[in-house]
């Protein structure tokens, strides 16, 4: 077996090739266009496929170094901190907390899902949990923190179960949430408030206008290096009370709190929260993570696993859907924002917090603005989910 290593900054430029691959293919199937497919998916799926193609034609196995990749999910975050306002976080806090609700709900619901699909294929119950929420709603991080219990357990392969799991539920993820939009959408007859300035990325018919020079991105980024610093302590601080954080969750927090004090204590400076110049940033930091995410993909390491594994996430799929579009739905109001979440729920259930940000700018660049959306999803999935998962899982793995 060879190998080929790619450097980061050699990912990083192969990432922005692949980010441009899936434009050009979206702007020319317009199946992808009305569906909200993501650009980055488009490319980055096309680029696993490539890398897959390599494997099995030469033997040799492309490898991506990712550190980069993880600094640009610290900016993607941070920016969606910098954006919030408290009035937002107050207006959405009935929403919230019901996201909440549906969300703990549904990681039971999926870890029942997941052991009836072993039960009927045959394979052991523990296995059910790592196709359940320790692989879809948890990420390969869980897997990977998680896989050591099952091995216990008697599933010598759980890592690679896990793995394969995540990243089919990553595939799957990345292509339903845009479809259910579509048809809550269209079916409701549903749009974004005028006016509102975007969370993320600037709609297509505005892309070619705007007031964005070096100036404005130099102030993004310099309020984004000094966010995530103090962020960066934050992290550490609460590591040592023992509560244990990624670190873009402390970021983005951080971000929240600056945007809500430090303008109305300095109003002469010259704050990014809610401009362009930012929501430019963010796109493409969102848009780079996801390609990478998607491109670094080693497909080959399931090919092995997902015959039984497709009939176990086919069902969870389905489930996801139906709990979507006759549940979180209707509950979260049956409005425009509520169709943005059920994108972003879709792309969360399955696979991972920025795929459900990208399947709603997907979904947002084409139908308008929905800021409370950015706000309320990313605290639900990467602040109370993973403590709450933990419970379900060590409580699903004692039986």
């Amino acid at each position: 077996m060879n190998q080929f290593v790619a450097d980061n900054f050699l990912t990083f430029t192969l990432s922005i090739l692949v980010f441009f691959i899936g434009v050009h293919i979206n702007r020319r199937v317009e199946f992808l266009r009305k569906y909200n497919i993501p650009e980055p998916v488009t490319g980055g799926l096309m680029a696993a496929l490539f890398t897959l193609v390599i494997y099995m034609a030469i033997d040799t196995e492309i490898v991506y170094q990712l550190d980069t990749r993880d600094m640009l999910l610290v900016y993607f975050f941070t920016g969606i901190g910098l954006n919030a306002k408290f009035s937002d976080l107050t207006a959405g806090g009935k929403p919230l907390l019901i996201m909440l609700g549906l969300t703990l709900s549904y990681i039971v619901i999926q870890n029942i899902v997941g052991v009836t699909g072993v039960t009927l294929v045959g394979a052991p119950t523990a296995v059910g949990v790592l196709a359940g929420s320790t692989s879809l709603i948890g990420g390969h991080g869980t897997t990977i923190a998680w896989a050591p219990e099952v091995v216990a357990l008697g599933i010598n392969n759980a890592l690679e179960i896990g793995v394969a799991c995540a990243t089919i539920g990553l595939i799957l993820a990345s292509l339903i949430g845009g479809p259910i939009a579509h048809i809550l959408i269209n079916r409701f007859q549903l749009k974004g408030k005028p006016g509102e300035d975007p969370i993320v990325g600037i709609p297509f018919e505005k892309e070619e206008t705007g007031t964005i020079d070096h100036m404005n991105l130099m102030a993004v980024f310099l309020t984004l290096h000094i966010t995530i610093i103090i962020g960066w302590f934050v992290n550490q601080a609460t590591t040592e009370m023992g509560l244990k954080l990624p670190l873009f969750v402390t970021c983005l927090l951080t971000g929240i709190v600056l945007s809500n004090t430090i303008p109305s204590f300095f109003p002469n400076v010259r704050w990014p929260a809610r401009t362009k110049a930012l929501a430019v940033v963010s796109d493409f930091s969102l848009g780079l993570f996801l390609a990478m995410s998607l491109m670094s993909m080693q497909l080959w390491t399931i090919a092995g696993l997902a015959g039984p594994l497709m009939v176990i996430l086919l069902m969870q799929t389905l489930v996801a859907i139906l709990f979507i579009l006759f549940i979180l739905f209707p509950l979260m109001g049956r409005n425009y924002q509520a169709a943005v979440l059920s994108s972003g729920f879709g792309g969360f259930a399955l696979g991972a917090t920025p795929t459900a940000i990208a399947n709603m700018t997907a979904v947002t660049k084409s139908h308008g603005p929905a800021p409370l959306a950015f706000i309320i999803l990313p605290l639900v999935a990467a602040f109370f989910v993973d403590i709450t998962n933990s419970f379900i899982i060590r409580f699903a793995l004692t039986f």
